[in-house]
Formats: structure tokens, C-alpha cells, sequence
């Protein structure tokens, strides 16, 4: 029922409607102008409903009283695991509602709270929940200006939560310091296995901060770090990094700038590792010997799947550097070469081998 403009009065017939529900099990209201009043119809709905385990509200104009119904219902309903509160004017005294549920909440696994302006209070009140929450295994806070101090609060909770296993903190104002708290809980977190960090400002000292963290980390498995101005130098700590670890499956590194010093980094790394499937290089203006880099390793590399080169000044030099790597590689079956100044025979030749790949790989399946 997205985009309906049903208001507070249709949430209302809506809560009563469901009111005796035990089919309906998930519950989509985007984009309905249903406001607080709405939503706490709908809360009352939820404290006995023991059906509905799926709830989108995002655009709704809630606020933090609409959050304080809701999360009145939180504590008693036992059926709910997943909640989309995102832009919905929440600041940090909603988020302190919606943490304290969370504190005796035992089925609720996905919260996602993308784009309000809970801050960096709104942030420690989701962190303190996390240090008693044994249920909660995502949480997306993107876009809530919380800044370093709001990514502190959260890696301390880090250190002690064993359930939470994907958080997204992109675009919140987080710089080099915020890096380095969220590294260092990522030494201790053995749960934590998804991290969104991109639209952050951490640089490459707050990439050197991650690296370090990478080094010894056994459960991460994808980390995303686009548009956070980490530079070639960067890029180096990075690769450094991905020498050493064996659990990174998922990279994504698009946007920083890395150039064709980066490039040569990453693609030393590569020789080496044996468990990065993806990689995610797209605008970076690498050029054509950032791809002669890249597609050396490719020679070598027995893991990388996927490789994403989009928007990187490569012509139709680099496209022949890997497409004579593909002739030795047999791991590769996705290379995204869109916006770069590649001529079509070039890129005919590339998807002939790519296709060869593909063929393999289900042969091998």
C-alpha cells in the first residue's frame, strides 16, 4: 500500500482491520502521510498482533512520538523481526525510545532508521541497547549525522554485542577518529560480518585504521568504503591488509580516487589472496596502466569473480592488458568495463573470454 496517502484515519481502519489478522504477515505503508497518529494506531495493532513480522513505514512524518508508540508496543510484541522506520524525522529522543525496547526485545532482527537526524545521543542510545540485545542482527543508521562520537559510542558496544551482524553508518560525518573506534572494536567483534562505511570522510589514515583491523579479523566479510577520499595512499594500507586476511569476500572501494598507484597496490595484493570474490573499482581513475596492474594479478589470481573497472579513463590499451589476462584467467566472470573509452572490438574480445568463464563455471558446477 505504498503511496496512497491513506493518513492517520486509513492507518486507523488499517489497525482495526488487522486487528484479529493471522495471515497477513508483512505490512508496507511507505509514503502514506500517516504521521504519529498513525502510527499509533498501528502500534496498538502491533502489541497483540501475532502475525505481522514485516512493518515498512518509511516517509511518514512519525517523529519521536510516532517512534515512542511504536516502541511502547516493541516490548510486548513477540512476532515483529523486521521494522523500516527511515526518514521519518526520528531525532535522538525517539531513538532512545526505540532503544529501550530494544533492551527486552527478543524478535526483532532488522531496524533500519536510514535518514532521520538521530546524532551522535541518538546513536549512544542505540549503542547501550546493543550491549543486552541478543536478537537484533542489522541495523541501518545511514544518513543520521551521529560523527565520530556517535561511532564511538557504537564500537564500544561493539566489543561486548555477539548478535549483530550487518551495520550500515554511511553518510553520518564520520572522519579518521570515527575509522579508528570502529577498527578497533573490529580486533574484538566476532560476530560482525557486513560494515557500510562509505560517505565518510575517513581519508587514508581512517583507511590505515580499518587495514590494521583487517589484519586479524576472522568473521568480516564485507566492507563497504566508497566515496571516503582514501587516495592511493589508502588504497595501500588496504592491500596491505588483504595479504593477510582470509575472510574479506566483498570489497567496494568505488570513488576514492586511487589512480594507477592504488591500482598497482591492489593488484599486488591480489597475488597473494585467495578469498576476495568481488571488487568494486569503478571511478577511480586507474587509466589504462592501473588496468595493466590489475589485469598481471588476474594472471595469478584464482579468486576474484567479479571486478568492476566502470568510469576509469581505460581505452582500448588497458582493455587488451585484460583481455590477455582472461586468457589464463578462469575465475573471472564479471567484468564491468561501462563508461571508459573502450572501442567495441575490445570489448567483443572481452566478453567472448568472459563467456568462456561463465561456461566453465557451470561446468565445474
Amino acid at each position: 500500500l505504498d503511496r496512497n496517502q491513506i493518513g492517520d484515519k486509513g492507518a486507523q481502519y488499517l489497525a482495526d482491520l488487522l486487528c484479529n489478522n493471522t495471515i497477513f504477515t508483512k505490512l508496507n505503508l511507505g509514503l502514506n502521510e500517516i504521521g504519529e497518529k498513525g502510527a499509533q494506531h498501528l502500534a496498538d495493532l502491533l502489541t497483540n498482533n501475532k502475525a505481522l513480522t514485516t512493518l515498512n513505514l518509511h516517509d511518514n512524518q512519525i517523529g519521536d512520538e510516532g517512534a515512542q508508540h511504536l516502541a511502547d508496543s516493541l516490548r510486548t510484541n513477540t512476532a515483529l523481526t523486521t521494522l523500516n522506520l527511515w526518514d521519518n524525522e526520528i531525532g535522538d529522543t525517539g531513538a532512545q525510545h526505540l532503544a529501550d525496547s530494544l533492551k527486552n526485545n527478543t524478535t526483532l532482527t532488522a531496524l533500519n532508521l536510514y535518514g532521520n537526524q538521530i546524532g551522535d545521543k541518538g546513536a549512544q542510545h542505540l549503542a547501550d541497547s546493543l550491549r543486552n540485545n541478543t536478537a537484533l542482527i542489522t541495523l541501518n543508521i545511514h544518513s543520521n549525522q551521529m560523527g565520530d562520537k556517535g561511532a564511538q559510542h557504537l564500537a564500544d558496544s561493539l566489543q561486548n554485542n555477539t548478535t549483530l551482524t550487518t551495520l550500515h553508518v554511511g553518510f553520518n560525518q564520520i572522519g579518521e577518529k570515527g575509522a579508528q573506534y570502529l577498527a578497533g572494536s573490529l580486533k574484538i567483534n566476532t560476530t560482525l560480518t557486513t560494515l557500510h562505511l562509505s560517505h565518510n570522510p575517513i581519508g587514508d589514515k581512517g583507511a590505515q585504521h580499518i587495514a590494521g583491523s583487517l589484519r586479524n579479523s576472522t568473521t568480516l566479510t564485507i566492507l563497504h568504503l566508497g566515496w571516503n577520499q582514501i587516495g592511493d595512499r589508502g588504497a595501500q594500507h588496504l592491500a596491505d591488509s588483504l595479504r593477510r586476511n582470509t575472510t574479506l569476500t566483498i570489497l567496494v572501494l568505488m570513488y576514492n580516487r586511487i589512480g594507477e598507484k592504488g591500482a598497482q597496490h591492489l593488484a599486488d595484493s591480489l597475488e597473494n589472496n585467495t578469498t576476495l570474490t568481488t571488487l568494486h573499482l569503478g571511478w577511480n581513475q586507474i587509466g589504462d596502466r592501473g588496468a595493466q596492474h590489475l589485469a598481471d594479478s588476474l594472471r595469478r589470481n584464482k579468486a576474484v569473480a567479479t571486478l568492476d573497472l566502470c568510469g576509469n579513463e581505460i581505452g582500448d590499451t588497458g582493455a587488451q592488458y585484460l583481455a590477455d589476462s582472461l586468457r589464463h584467467n578462469r575465475a573471472l566472470i564479471a567484468l564491468e568495463l561501462m563508461l571508459n573509452q573502450i572501442g567495441e572490438e575490445a570489448v567483443d574480445r572481452i566478453n567472448e573470454l568472459i563467456q568462456k568463464n561463465k561456461r566453465l563455471a557451470k561446468l565445474k558446477c
